[in-house]
């Protein structure tokens, strides 16, 4: 039986750009799958709503992407083999429920004398903020994606004390340990600013009052600035499906309907799995992009492996809703029409609500809303004259205990009705905005926390960020305080996914970090 030099399991954005760098580089690469598809959270379907509308059911924006290393070193290849993004020059907006809204453009003097408009002061406060990001990006970026256990990472720290002194080291670090609250309301006046970035807090799995969630909330606005908020011309899937042709044209072999069961070890490595069909596959590495519980109490049951690894926990769920839609959107708000990602929230405080009561098991009362019209940037999603809309609520409780509202009865587990139920919820918060909702309004489909877990195993408890995302279980402590970067117990396998550093989203982080860790 012929050894690879590299099998892969999983084949979300991490495997894929993983596959794809290893597989450039020479080696042999065999990626497996359970699913009849490849691309994890990258799922394009015209099945949802009705024939000719392409949603994309899980994952939608690129912005991690396009501003990390993954795609610096793989997005010629990929534009070779027909990856194409979608953009709009207005990346995001917060629509509030007085009716009053502010959009960010991807032009920063633009967005400085719009906030400045809303609170004099605040504008200028916005290009201090990104303009902080942007000068400490070599640094900052390297401590939110490269290995971090490492020779490389320790260096660095010791330039920038070198650089800075150790007494503005330490502020920086404090500073950036700084929550999203503290952050917004000691620097901006304007509630309709602060509206404007407190529910992007949520987008890295952190609520308003986390530690570092400051931080990232900066990270994002300047993301957000500087590479907008573009979509997949023709849909998420099609993202997967270039990276395969690139694998393909490399050599690399993908496999799908293909579930692993068990991995082999001898002396301490592994050299290779089983899989549900009894088939054994070899390799010199064993590349896991799964969620920790797959892997350590699954995939290694039979293996003696550290206790600490039942101390990891997973985040908040999330819930989708996709319409499709018989005509344009008239929003009451004015500027909306080409908004990539719009939210519906108040401010700090409804964004600490809603997310504190799904953390507690709680359907929120008034859920955080981000909605996204991708047929703005890509008309292909959609029939010519017809529109989309794609609704991600991340408030939403793995468990249930009960419903905020006291209106839906529930159960702790997810069910049709009251997943249909929470959704009617949602819809009436999104109709008091839309002009003529009930006049083009065609069909809708909800999917809940255990929809989506059924979609893709990863998603525990319709988790979609690989764990809590909390200072204890983030940067090197992720997903374990005992894992050094990638490494396992098990010499030869190997960690990636939204659970390792550097953590959720589809930048591709962990699968470009053990590439290069392999010598890609």
């Amino acid at each position: 039986m012929a050894t690879v030099d590299h099998l892969i399991i999983g084949s979300g954005i991490n495997a894929l750009v993983a596959a794809a760098m290893l597989s450039r580089k020479g080696d042999s690469v065999l990626m497996i799958e359970r699913e009849d598809r490849i691309g994890g959270c990258m799922y394009t379907s015209d099945q949802v709503t009705l024939p000719g509308f392409h949603h994309d059911v899980m994952a939608a924006t690129f912005v991690l992407f396009l501003t990390g290393p993954a795609h610096e070193a793989l997005g010629s290849d990929l534009a070779k083999h027909g990856l194409e993004f979608c953009h709009s020059p207005h990346p995001t907006a917060v629509l509030r429920p007085n009716g009053t809204a502010l959009t960010l453009s991807m032009d920063r003097d633009s967005n400085v004398s719009t906030f400045n408009s809303s609170s004099p002061g605040d504008g200028d406060q916005h290009g201090a903020d990104v303009g902080g990001v942007e000068q400490d990006a070599a640094f900052l970026f390297a401590l939110l994606g490269q290995p971090l256990w490492s020779r490389k990472t320790a260096l660095l720290l010791a330039k920038q004390a070198w650089k800075r002194g150790l007494g503005p080291l330490k502020t920086w670090f404090g500073e950036a340990l700084e929550p999203t609250r503290g952050w917004l309301e000691t620097r901006y006046q304007s509630a309709d600013v602060q509206a404007l970035w407190a529910p992007w807090v949520l987008h890295v799995g952190l609520t308003p009052e986390a530690s570092y969630s400051g931080q990232m909330t900066r990270v994002i606005a300047f993301a957000l600035e500087a590479a907008g908020a573009p979509v997949v011309k023709g849909g998420a899937g099609q993202a997967a499906a270039a990276f395969a042709s690139l694998i393909q044209a490399n050599g690399g072999e993908i496999r799908t309907g293909v579930e692993a069961t068990s991995i082999l070890t001898e002396g301490g490595k592994a050299i290779g799995l089983r899989t549900a069909q009894g088939e054994k596959l070899l390799a010199r590495n064993v590349i896991a992009s799964t969620a920790p519980g797959q892997l350590y109490d699954d995939l290694l049951k039979a293996e003696a492996l550290p206790e600490p690894t039942r101390k990891f926990r997973h985040g908040r769920g999330n819930f989708q809703l996709h319409y499709a839609l018989d005509g344009p959107i008239e929003w009451d708000a004015e500027g909306l029409d080409d908004v990539a990602l719009i939210h519906l929230a108040d401010g700090i405080d409804s964004v600490s609500k809603s997310s504190n009561e799904a953390e507690r098991g709680m359907l929120p009362e008034t859920p955080t809303i981000c909605v996204g019209q991708p047929h703005r940037l890509d008309p292909t999603r959609c029939p010519e004259g017809k529109a989309i809309l794609w609704l991600q609520i991340p408030d939403a409780p793995r468990v249930i205990k009960g419903d905020a509202a006291g209106q839906i009865q529930t159960t702790p587990d997810w069910t049709e009705q009251m997943r249909e139920a929470y959704a009617d919820r949602i819809e009436s918060i999104l109709k008091r905005h839309i002009r003529n909702w009930d006049d083009i309004r065609l069909e809708r489909r909800a999917y809940s926390p255990a929809d989506l877990e059924s979609m893709n195993i990863n998603l525990v408890g319709g988790d979609p960020y690989g764990g809590a995302c909390t200072m204890d279980q983030f940067f090197v402590w992720r997903p374990y305080a005992m894992q050094s970067n990638n490494a396992t117990p098990i010499k030869g396998l190997y960690h990636i996914g939204a659970s390792t550093h550097p953590g959720p989203g589809l930048g591709g982080g962990s699968g470009f970090n053990i590439a290069k860790g392999l010598g890609a």
